[in-house]
């Protein structure tokens, strides 16, 4: 379906276009977020649809894998060392969760995402005022 034909995909392809790098950030967090909320809706139903359960963590994953990605070790230092580890603490879990099919562990990571995606909001708040992001970032990709 082309973005001319679906004015909502083409508005949010536009926002993603046009976000700066604490934005994007911002709405990587609130993706992961989502899809760990359906994957724990799914499960706490008791749903035959594990498929469903499994490409909502899947994704969860591969957002986290992107934050995993962005991060600068030179700038960042121990902050973006220490968010690595969380990153790849957060996909252990969640892959444990996805082969288990349980939901404990995906409520904790979201948790910790939900606290962190606060944190980031915060700072693009302030970057706003000061005019900067936070270190330990590469947007760039």
């Amino acid at each position: 379906m082309s973005t001319r034909a679906n004015p909502v995909s083409a508005y949010r392809e536009t926002s993603v276009r046009t976000a700066s790098g604490g934005k994007i950030i911002v709405m990587l967090y609130d993706e992961a977020i989502k899809q760990l909320d359906s994957a724990i809706t799914l499960l706490e139903t008791d749903t035959k649809e594990l498929d469903r359960v499994n490409n909502a963590i899947l994704k969860a994953q591969d957002i986290i894998t992107e934050l995993m990605v962005s991060l600068d070790f030179e700038k960042g230092g121990d902050i973006a060392s220490k968010l690595f580890g969380l990153y790849r603490f957060f996909n252990d879990q969640l892959m444990e969760a996805n082969i288990q099919k349980d939901a404990s562990p995906l409520r904790s990571v979201r948790r910790f995402l939900g606290e962190l995606r606060e944190a980031w909001a915060q700072i693009l708040g302030k970057t706003h005022v000061q005019g900067n992001i936070a270190p330990g970032v590469n947007i760039a990709g």
